[in-house]
């Protein structure tokens, strides 16, 4: 028995390929839409060659189909494209409509008008409110809470985000309107603010009605915090009432009421995809809004109200700041080297963007 086993090696060179897509992408009821309008590709010159072995054998049938050879390579490439250009599509219309907000509310990021392409980049803007969970809708009013630009003015980051004093006040309303501005301290760092001997030279009736009577600080946000971004900082009016309560043989009395409005200037910055930052106090002002104690001298508890707002409710609301709110990025990317600058009314973010995942080209 003989057998006969015959060897080649193929060598392909390709010159003049062109390969076109002409693509659109547009709002769908709240979410983006990638079509492909044209696609095609262009073979110049395709040269097949077969050496060695069998090459005689099998180099005059390659020549003769050499042309079909070339359309099939360009009608493969052009379907590969179609079809990664349909998994982005389809990664596209995953995109959530709401980010949470951790228990309480969302952020509506559902698309608003059809993106604005130009040469180096795209802007597209989505709604941006944050809203309370269980009242979320999907929106066609274009609040212009949350904005990507192609007028950017750092052309070496990735991504632009603008934020808006819309935002922000958003997100004031729904804690608001959710109590979550609402607390009560009997632990603090000057403890003796909390016994009413704290208070013997300053407000002396609480000490003689209550004497050595430990105390709590009920404080409230009485209406929705209003936001203002400057050129140079973030800030904010609250107006607050601080309830002194006495707790006398156990039973809370609330002893006198003092209404303060105080200003304050923060900063951003960004942890991770998330919006965080702190705020300091500017100034404050403050009066009596009711008394079960009698008349209270202003002036002398203006230094305890400092106090109180610097060591106890800035600090408080500084640990809740730091945990952010959520940046609307795309799943599997994170933030780099992110940069912030303000304006009037918006704060806008500069960064470069990083995958989460070690993989090149997914969507194809």
């Amino acid at each position: 028995m003989m057998g006969m086993h015959l060897f080649s090696a193929v060598s392909v060179k390709v010159e003049g390929m062109d390969v076109g897509v002409t693509a659109s992408l547009k709002n769908q009821e709240g979410n983006l839409k990638l079509s492909v309008l044209e696609c095609g590709c262009h073979v110049k010159y395709i040269s097949i060659k077969v050496n060695g072995g069998a090459s005689w054998l099998y180099q005059g049938v390659v020549d003769a189909f050499e042309k079909k050879i070339a359309t099939a390579v360009e009608n493969a490439i052009s379907k590969k494209i179609r079809e990664g250009i349909i998994k982005l599509d389809s990664s596209l219309q995953s995109i959530p409509k709401q980010v949470p907000v951790y228990s309480i509310a969302v952020l509506n990021v559902t698309f608003v008008d059809n993106p604005v392409m130009s040469n180096s980049s795209i802007e597209f803007e989505i709604n941006g409110l944050v809203t309370a969970k269980v009242a979320f809708v999907v929106s066609n009013y274009n609040h212009k809470g949350w904005k990507g630009s192609s007028s950017c003015s750092n052309p070496t980051k990735m991504i632009q985000i603008s934020l808006q004093e819309t935002f922000f006040n958003s997100i004031s309303l729904v804690y608001f309107d959710a109590d979550y501005m609402h607390w009560i301290f009997d632990n603090i760092p000057d403890q003796s603010i909390l016994n009413t001997s704290g208070w013997r030279y300053i407000v002396p009736q609480l000490y003689e009605k209550y004497p050595n009577d430990d105390m709590n600080l009920n404080i409230s946000v009485s209406s929705p915090p209003i936001i203002k971004v400057a050129r140079d900082d973030i800030n904010a009016f609250v107006n607050l009432d601080v309830t002194i309560d006495v707790i006398d043989s156990g039973e809370v009395i609330p002893a006198a009421c003092i209404s303060l409005e105080i200003s304050t200037s923060g900063s951003a910055e960004i942890l991770r995809n998330n919006l965080a930052g702190s705020v300091r106090l500017k100034d404050f002002s403050m009066y009596l809004k009711w008394s079960e104690i009698g008349d209270l001298q202003m002036h002398l508890l203006q230094p305890v109200m400092s106090t109180i707002l610097k060591t106890v409710f800035l600090p408080y609301v500084n640990l809740h700041l730091r945990r952010g709110f959520p940046l609307p990025i795309l799943h599997d990317f994170t933030l780099q080297d992110a940069e912030i600058v303000y304006t009037d009314s918006t704060v806008i973010v500069y960064s470069d963007l990083a995958s989460t995942k070690q993989y090149l080209y997914a969507a194809m």
